[in-house]
Parts: C-alpha cells; sequence; structure tokens
C-alpha cells in the first residue's frame, strides 16, 4: 500500500507573532514544532505498512526549517520526505495550500490512501484535507478513529460524530482526516534518528510542481485576513488571606460586590 501523509511544521504556542501588515502569522525566526495533530495520521499510516506493506511518504509545506518534521517523520519511520518550499508559496489560505498539496500528491503518486490531521493548530480551519480531496477528486473520510483492512483495495473505519460513532467502508484510493482518538504515537527510535539524520529530503518549488503563480500564495488565495488584533487583557487578582472560613466569607463578598456592580448598571 502506498500511502502519503500530510504533515505541518507550525509556530510553537508560547512564540506566536503576527505580521502586522499581512494579518497572517510570523514563520521565520519563531520556534517551530511538528502540528501535534498530525502525530496520529503518521502512525495510522505505520500500522497500515506494517499490515500490508508497502512505503509511506511524508509530504510538508513550508519554509525550509519545516524539513525538522520531516526529520521526525523518517525518524518514526517513513520512507521519503518531501518539502514543499518556495517563497511563492507564503500567504496561502486553505484553497491554495490545498491546491498545492494537492499538485505534489499527483505528481508524486499514485498513492492508495492519503492521511492528513483534523487540523493544524495554528489556524484551526479544518479544510486542507477536504481542499485535497476535492482537487484530487477523491473519496473523503473526515474525523476517523479507527482504520481496519477489509480487503487489499478496501478499508472499514470508524468515525466520530458529537452524538456517536459510525462504520463505514470506503474503496482506495482515498484521503482521510484522522482523530488523536485513533491511536498512541510511537517514539522515534535510535535507529530510526540515525537514519533520519543522514537522509535527504526532496524540495519542489512552484516551477517543479507547474503551478500558476495567480493561484497560489497569497494572491492566489480567496480568502485573506482584514485584521487581527490580541484581545486587551483586563483581569484584576484579589488574593484573599486567611483560613478556609475566612477564605469563604471573603469570596462571597467578592461576588456580592460583582452582583451589586451589575445591577446598578
Amino acid at each position: 500500500m502506498n500511502i502519503a501523509v500530510c504533515l505541518k511544521q507550525v509556530p510553537d504556542t508560547v512564540d506566536l507573532r503576527l505580521d502586522p501588515e499581512t494579518n497572517t502569522l510570523m514563520r521565520e525566526g519563531v520556534a517551530a514544532v511538528l502540528n501535534p495533530l498530525d502525530a496520529f495520521p503518521l502512525e495510522a499510516a505505520l500500522r497500515l505498512r506494517e499490515e500490508r506493506g508497502g512505503g509511506i511518504t511524508a509530504l510538508s509545506m513550508g519554509p525550509p526549517a519545516a524539513t525538522q518534521v520531516l526529520h521526525k517523520a523518517l525518524a518514526m519511520g517513513a520512507d521519503h520526505g518531501v518539502l514543499l518550499s518556495d517563497r511563492a508559496f507564503a500567504g496561502s489560505d486553505t484553497w491554495a495550500t490545498s491546491l498545492t498539496l494537492a499538485r505534489a500528491l499527483a505528481m508524486l503518486g499514485p498513492f492508495d490512501l492519503i492521511l492528513c490531521g483534523k487540523q493544524a493548530v495554528d489556524g484551526d480551519t479544518a479544510q486542507v484535507g477536504p481542499g485535497i480531496a476535492a482537487h484530487l477528486n477523491l473519496p473523503q473520510i473526515t474525523s476517523v478513529t479507527k482504520v481496519e483492512t477489509v480487503s487489499q483495495h478496501r478499508l472499514r473505519l470508524e468515525r466520530m460524530f458529537d452524538d456517536g460513532t459510525a462504520v463505514v467502508e470506503v474503496d482506495c484510493p482515498a484521503l482521510l482526516t484522522v482523530l488523536k482518538q485513533a491511536n498512541e504515537p510511537r517514539l522515534p527510535s535510535l535507529a530510526g534518528r540515525l537514519r533520519a539524520y543522514q537522509a535527504d529530503i526532496q524540495v519542489l518549488d512552484a516551477a517543479a510542481l507547474k503551478l500558476d503563480p495567480a493561484t497560489i500564495g497569497l494572491e492566489g488565495s480567496p480568502t485573506q485576513v482584514n485584521h487581527v488584533s490580541s484581545p486587551p487583557g483586563t483581569r484584576r487578582q484579589r488574593r484573599i488571606q486567611g483560613d478556609e472560613a475566612e477564605a469563604v466569607r471573603g469570596l462571597l463578598d467578592i461576588i456580592a460586590e460583582k452582583n451589586q456592580a451589575a445591577r446598578t448598571q
């Protein structure tokens, strides 16, 4: 089974910064990590390969530093790493991103299965995976929590909904978005780390993908962020001194003050 896993490098949540001109996340000079929700589709791919054989291609779109997430994927057991990197990709929204990834997948494939995380923690849109499926005209199954093989080209999947689960079957090729409930990602082995350190990452730019400049990056993005601002910090702390009884009375006094202030407004 030939599997592709789409991974994303995201800014560390303790170091988020916004470009005041483009209203996009600043990635250069900012600590970055593998999108936490992408470890689960990668683990699902590794387990399928252990059961069915084949190969795993880890694919990411981002700046040159995004090779770090691909090296991590290789250390965990992926066979190949491919980075889509070009300044022309900067500022891509979910439509332009999914188009770029889809073009690369079509060029590198064919793949029996494409796996993605539910969403990236820096955008929380959950649109890129389904967007790839739309561009490639593939069936898509989202919110997958369990993957089982039925036959060489058919999978049985369990999906999660707000009010329960459903079991469905799908023929390959297909695209799945995998939730964290699906598995527990493995840690890279020492041998895997050494192999990843020595591995070469294939890099593809916009020219290699033969993409129209008008369809990628900020220019090719049909959606743009007009304004982003941080909420002002207005919380104040009050420390209540004394034993438990005094602390309870002090807390009740504060609640009474807040209620009285609300009534007089």
